[in-house]
């Protein structure tokens, strides 16, 4: 009697040579897709503008031209003190979010913190019942008068109840918590429990929020318009939005008053592509860095084993 050979668990997942195939190209084919729109906007913005108007939009131009750029760069200064602005709050405010997040989902994470389901409701109350536009306008103007200050642009968004459940769930899974016994059994503070042994286990996690909270302050700008009006403290985007909205006013005065020629020099059609590319490139070269574990902080907690 024959005897049943036992299947293992590599044979199991093993593709046939055709199957490797037929999944890489698939994915090959799913990444050009996903990298071809950011390169057409890129060949866009370096399109001449009598091009887009005669030809359309095409992946190849006839012509090529930093006219769109050069528009850009004559800003000079206070372009480059928005990019500073930006990579400030950026920095800034990424590191404040990502430290009262991972404290604050730490401790109602923690099995032996009596208040915790307190304050999970809590959060999650203060994020399903917004308090609106207007009644946080006049808390960062009249309570906190942050008018025309830099921490306006951070501090409204230096909490986030979406990490927080995100870096709870994390530190219940990823966190054993006979690990932290053993701390306290040491004679380590909560406070050098956390620092010393919870965060280096946490990285993938904080670096998930980190991203999140990068993105949220880079793109940010509806800040900018309610809180500031000193060029000083404009941030980037919302310096390229002023440029857009002014460049799509001088084309509109030009053509009314029969400066047709003026107006199709104007860089309007390649200027929006420019002002996509000025806006994401820079968060685009970071996420590499961020990948490795940005993906590990998704998936991890996924499935408790």
């Amino acid at each position: 009697m024959r005897k049943k050979r036992h299947i293992t668990s590599e044979e199991i997942r093993k593709f046939s040579y055709g199957t490797n195939v037929f999944f890489n190209i698939f994915l090959a084919l799913f990444a050009i897709s996903c990298v071809a729109p950011f390169l057409f906007i890129v060949v866009l913005s370096l399109t001449k503008e009598s091009d887009i108007t005669l030809y359309g939009y095409q992946f190849w131009p006839k012509h090529w031209s930093f006219g769109a750029y050069e528009y850009l760069g004559s800003m000079g200064g206070q372009l480059m003190t928005s990019l500073g602005v930006t990579l400030f709050v950026t920095i800034v405010g990424t590191i404040i979010n990502s430290t009262f997040v991972s404290t604050y989902a730490y401790a109602i994470s923690r099995p032996n913190f009596h208040f915790a389901r307190f304050f999970t409701v809590f959060a999650l109350i203060s994020m399903l019942f917004t308090p609106g536009m207007v009644p946080t306008y006049l808390v960062v103007t009249k309570m906190l008068n942050l008018s025309d200050n830099i921490w306006a642009l951070i501090l409204p968004m230096s909490f986030s109840v979406w990490n927080v459940l995100i870096m709870r769930t994390f530190f219940k899974t990823s966190v054993p918590e006979a690990i932290i016994e053993s701390a306290r059994m040491d004679g380590a503070s909560e406070f050098r429990t956390f620092r010393s042994i919870v965060v280096p286990l946490a990285v993938p996690g904080i670096a998930t929020i980190s991203l999140f909270t990068t993105l949220s302050y880079w793109n940010d700008w509806f800040n900018a318009l309610l809180y500031t009006s000193s060029s000083n403290i404009i941030p980037l985007q919302y310096l390229l939005v002023k440029i857009q909205n002014n460049i799509q006013i001088l084309s509109q005065q030009a053509a009314q008053g029969g400066a047709a020629q003026i107006a199709s020099q104007l860089p309007t059609e390649s200027m929006q592509f420019a002002v996509v590319v000025v806006a994401t490139l820079p968060i685009a070269l970071t996420y590499p860095f961020f990948q490795k574990y940005f993906v590990k902080g998704m998936t991890i907690g996924g499935v408790k084993g």
